[in-house]
């Protein structure tokens, strides 16, 4: 049993800076994180973009990002959220560089501040096309000159231990529910660890791994919308998926898909069909810098009445020199599949991107369950409504980290760790030799969820699509129960889980609003 004062679910931008931070205030307290695959592997890793932020106060101004932000919303963010997240980006951007964060100069040594759809003035801060990468370096180079933290890799959480595994009985909603920590598989020693904690804050990433075609990583499994959901705790938003407008094309379809950054068209790049025209004029008067939502259904609508499997994105127009120094791993990519933008058209397809929704919390990050936390992709704050506006995910981490950090510092004194947790039990379990039925499943989870609840949506799909699921769960709930412990296991319930989740919460929606689309809804 190992013993902690803060433990940390996940190792993206979210996770280390609250780290960082409860670490940093008091030496004496020991910082867990636990991280499922190697420490660098996050969502945040692959975030291309930038940050969003009101940087350059002469062009920009807070009140035109919350105006941004709400309007790509669609009327359901939340309000107090928005203004809340806007007007402390700066200094928490500030913290970032001061921690080493580097992002691009123009020549005269100002910050080049990018534009990216559904944003008024150009205010997204980036490093080259790998802004995500570069901020996960730099917090991990810090992580490391941190004593008091120590991050323990390939280990999974498997589940929150609460009063259900203390008292060995199930548990109601309307029951006060605690934390006590975590099980944790370590997939090396193929042993599962429990971890007592005073603090738990979960930021295990996004749920595009629900999908078959998605630009998150294999580890978005939506773990911890899964553990949170068992726990009891609040979950609000899973209509909300972001499908993102242009992901690579290729045949077969890598997972993840490569991205093709938004700021690609922010950049000046347009959108055609396979017969070349242009078509985003048809759908917003704002074309490809419209909002996500309208992008990727416009590209949507397009694929299915031509019945083409992509459309294009034309960068043949644009400086050659600036877009290689702006985008040169898109350049790389691209060159690797013998696409030279200066003569050809890029195929792109829509992806799943990002879940709008997630595990419910306060201001302070807090969520339904005490000693609870949950921030990042995982947490539904009500910054994004119905449909996130590019570059604010990361924003939305850093000041939710500082949140929940000073929320944690004024409660840690009064906790105390639990006497009573149990260790993992294992008894009557035994090593699964059908590994099929967990693939298999994690598959038909994937084609069901793409298939019945993509971007565009009906009454019958999603009913079709809950009974298919239901059939999964049950077959794997089984399996689960007769099992030891296993990775692979373990994320497939969590995907049957948000799958689920997406479903129910998009047949309680009955209006389309922004990343929501129900074609019954249509007059």
């Amino acid at each position: 049993m190992i013993e902690t004062d803060y433990l940390v679910v996940g190792s993206g931008i979210a996770g280390l800076t609250y780290a960082l931070k409860v670490a940093h205030h008091d030496t004496s307290r020991k910082v867990v994180i636990v991280t499922k695959a190697d420490k660098s592997e996050s969502n945040t890793k692959y975030a291309q973009g930038g940050i969003a932020t009101v940087y350059d106060t002469d062009a920009d101004s807070f009140e035109q990002h919350i105006q941004d932000t709400l309007i790509a919303g669609d009327g359901l963010c939340k309000e107090e959220v928005v203004r809340m997240v806007v007007e402390e980006g700066p200094a928490r951007l500030k913290e970032l560089i001061a921690w080493g964060v580097q992002f691009d100069e123009n020549n005269i040594g100002d910050f080049d501040l990018g534009k990216e759809g559904g944003h008024s003035q150009n205010r997204i801060l980036h490093h080259k096309d790998i802004t995500g990468y570069e901020i996960e370096r730099a917090l991990l180079v810090m992580i490391s000159k941190t004593k008091n933290i120590q991050v323990f890799e390939e280990h999974y959480a498997i589940d929150f231990i609460t009063e259900h595994h203390v008292q060995k009985a199930p548990l109601d909603l309307q029951d006060e529910i605690t934390c006590f920590g975590a099980y944790v598989f370590d997939s090396n020693a193929n042993q599962v660890k429990t971890i007592v904690s005073k603090i738990t804050l979960v930021a295990s990433g996004g749920s595009g791994q629900a999908y078959t075609t998605t630009t998150n990583p294999s580890i978005a499994t939506g773990d911890g919308v899964g553990m949170a959901y068992r726990a009891k705790a609040e979950i609000e938003g899973m209509e909300f998926v972001q499908f993102h407008p242009t992901a690579l094309f290729q045949s077969p379809q890598e997972s993840p898909a490569f991205l093709i950054s938004e700021a690609v068209r922010g950049f000046g790049a347009r959108l055609r069909t396979v017969k070349g025209e242009f078509f985003m004029r048809k759908y917003d008067e704002r074309e490809e810098l419209a909002s996500r939502d309208i992008v990727a259904r416009a590209i949507d609508t397009e694929l299915k009445t031509s019945g083409d499997n992509y459309v294009f994105l034309d960068c043949t127009q644009l400086d050659f020199e600036k877009f290689k120094e702006h985008f040169p791993n898109i350049l790389e990519k691209c060159n690797s599949l013998g696409i030279d933008i200066r003569k050809k058209w890029i195929p792109v397809v829509t992806a799943a991107h990002y879940i709008c929704g997630g595990v419910k919390v306060n201001l302070d990050g807090e969520t339904s369950i005490k000693n609870l936390y949950a921030c990042g992709e995982c947490s539904y704050t009500g910054l994004h409504g119905a449909n996130r506006l590019a570059s604010n995910s990361l924003l939305e981490a850093l000041v939710y980290s500082e949140k929940s950090y000073l929320a944690s510092i004024q409660a840690i004194d009064a906790l105390a760790l639990s006497a009573d947790v149990p260790e993992w039990d294992a008894t009557n379990t035994s090593q699964n030799k059908e590994n099929i039925l967990i693939t298999h499943g994690r598959s038909s989870v994937q084609k069901i969820m793409s298939d019945y609840v993509g971007i565009v949506r009906s009454n019958r799909r999603l009913i079709s699509a809950e009974k298919r699921l239901r059939i999964i769960y049950e077959e794997t709930e089984e399996l689960y129960k007769e099992s030891l412990i296993s990775v692979e296991l373990c994320e497939l319930r969590n995907l049957i889980t948000t799958a689920y989740l997406i479903c129910e919460f998009s047949r309680n929606r009955k209006e389309n609003r922004g990343g929501f689309f129900n074609k019954d809804f249509v007059s």
